[in-house]
């Protein structure tokens, strides 16, 4: 089990009691460790600086490493190297000396009179003074992986006095968690493997299931010691990270942007209400198919990650249905008439599917607020977009009966997509559909057009969807009104239903300009947990209590 350890800040003398407040709190949410940074604390008369850094060893609530990192790797000590090493070598030697005392590898090589220090803890001899705390040799890159990642590596398993190996650099895509796993599964002395950055999250939350000693984590948002790095909450709350191990299944949501999204939090909750061994993580992707194609496989293909699926979001849910069909996994009926998916698959026996939960999802939200309905037959909806989610809009109002118009910045997009839908929604046979895609199909399908902007306000549209990501946070235009900006000026939506599929703000500005209309609007909160239902219970085979799916659809 990998420990948690919680970096705390310390300054200045005076700030030795609240950082020591700050250190109990962090045990109270978690931490088993606790890294005392006195980067700056150390450039303190060396005396003092020794005196109140025995003071955090001593009082420390956890065991503990004094770390006193310098600003040629990424710290705040910008103080003489020989003090440094010097005080380094007096807090180790001392009767109450840290757990662990942390020195950068170039710091260890290059100082030879340091060198001779730290192998006192293996040669002991009687003449000198024996080092207590236990060495964790670090090599820190901020900017990329270093090229000689690997040599590190073997330079710091080479030294006897080496107790702890820590490595850390700054991620430049998913994959290199990867690498961090396979470095840990391969250690050759207990180590610590971190990516940095956005891309970095993986390998914090998933120490325990490749054997890291200990990941770090902050005691709350703005004192992180590193990017990219958790905070305690989430990491024992959110993916539960003391319920981690080598069996633990991983899943999470693919897009780009992923910050603002909700599943992480919906599926972990999941996992640990039915006690299923899986943890949920963001997943950032860029957007272009190479990077889709490049580490979902790599997701996929390690030995070790146990990998079984995701939801995938803007702008990989075509991206999605290429995947699988290049794989020759199984693409449903839907996923395949839509051209785009939102749930991945991985089975048991590691062949891959995918389906479209978002189609059901919609179309649930979307009859809802027609309350004497059970399709959509006869009603004129308005679709903003092109893409994924616009697809699957356009699909389910056709299927439900109803007609659906697309309005893109592109007409010639719009048509395009009208037509191959048109196309495939005539040959689409409801036998195909995955068990997470059922949803009420009307026995006439409706049309799939595509419509001219200056249209949208023409008052004969029944319900509007917007599947663009306008109004989104972390999206390309958060305060965007989706609607105003596709028609280029105010619409009225006094007597019309509109559906935002974002649901992250809640109420978004097209929301809110529907509802000063007095028209009726439509969070995509709704539609998210509609959607994330069927995916879990198409991972898992769990099947949730108060389902709206018993109601009939079919």
């Amino acid at each position: 089990m990998s420990l948690l350890c919680c970096p705390i800040h310390v300054d200045a003398t005076e700030q030795l009691g609240e950082a020591l407040d700050r250190a109990a709190a962090a045990v109270g949410r978690g931490a088993r460790l606790i890294e005392w940074r006195c980067d700056s604390l150390a450039e303190e008369p060396h005396d003092a600086a020794l005196a109140s850094i025995r003071r955090l060893v001593a009082e420390s609530p956890a065991p503990c490493i004094v770390t006193i990192r310098p600003t040629w790797e990424g710290g705040q000590y910008g103080g003489s190297e020989t003090d440094r090493i010097s005080l380094i070598e007096a807090i180790g030697t001392s009767d109450d000396a840290p757990r662990y005392i942390d020195i950068e590898l170039d710091a260890y090589r290059t100082s030879r009179n340091r060198r001779q220090k730290v192998n006192l803890a293996v040669r002991h001899d009687a003449q000198q003074r024996e080092v207590t705390a236990s060495l964790v040799l670090s090599t820190h890159d901020f900017r990329e992986r270093p090229s000689d990642l690997l040599q590190r590596v073997a330079a710091m398993a080479s030294e006897p006095a080496c107790a702890v190996m820590k490595v850390a650099w700054m991620a430049r895509s998913l994959r290199d968690n990867l690498e961090a796993f396979d470095l840990l599964s391969e250690r050759a002395k207990p180590m610590v493997a971190l990516c940095m950055g956005e891309f970095g999250l993986p390998s914090r939350v998933l120490a325990s299931k490749f054997g890291g000693l200990f990941t770090f984590a902050a005691l709350e948002g703005g004192l992180q010691s590193a990017p990219g790095q958790p905070t305690l909450e989430e990491m024992s709350s959110l993916y539960r990270f003391d319920r981690i191990g080598r069996a633990t299944r991983v899943y999470g949501v693919i897009g780009w942007p992923v910050g603002h999204s909700r599943s992480p939090a919906f599926h972990n909750a999941l996992f640990d209400a039915t006690d299923v061994d899986a943890v949920y993580l963001p997943l950032p992707v860029p957007d272009a198919w190479e990077h889709f194609k490049a580490t979902v496989g790599a997701l996929i293909d390690h030995p070790r990650l146990d990998f079984r699926g995701a939801s995938v979001t803007i702008p990989h849910k075509e991206h999605c249905v290429r995947f699988v069909r290049e794989r020759g996994g199984q693409v449903s009926g839907l996923s395949e008439t839509l051209g785009a998916a939102n749930t991945l698959i991985v089975e048991d026996d590691r062949t891959l599917g995918c389906a479209n939960t978002d189609a059901p999802a919609l179309a649930a939200s979307l009859i809802a607020a027609f309350p004497d309905r059970s399709d959509l037959h006869g009603l004129r909806v308005a679709i903003l977009g092109a893409g994924g989610v616009a697809r699957a809009a356009a699909g389910v109002v056709a299927l439900a009966g109803g007609q659906a118009v697309l309005f893109n910045r592109t007409d010639a997009k719009a048509e395009a997509l009208a037509s191959e839908l048109s196309a495939a929604i005539a040959r689409f046979d409801p036998a195909t559909l995955d068990a997470c895609e059922r949803f009420p199909i009307a026995p006439e399908r409706g049309r799939i057009v595509a419509g001219r902007r200056d249209a949208l306000d023409c008052g004969c549209f029944h319900a509007f969807i917007n599947g663009t990501p306008v109004g989104m946070s972390q999206g390309p235009d958060p305060d965007g009104h989706a609607l105003e900006t596709l028609a280029g000026g105010h619409v009225r939506l006094a007597d019309a239903v509109v559906l935002d599929t974002v649901y992250a703000p809640e109420v978004t500005p097209l929301l809110a300009d529907v509802r000063n209309q007095g028209g009726r609007g439509i969070s995509g909160s709704a539609m998210f947990t509609e959607q994330a239902r069927r995916q879990f219970e198409r991972w898992t085979g769990h099947r949730l209590p108060n389902d709206s799916r018993d109601r009939g659809d079919r």
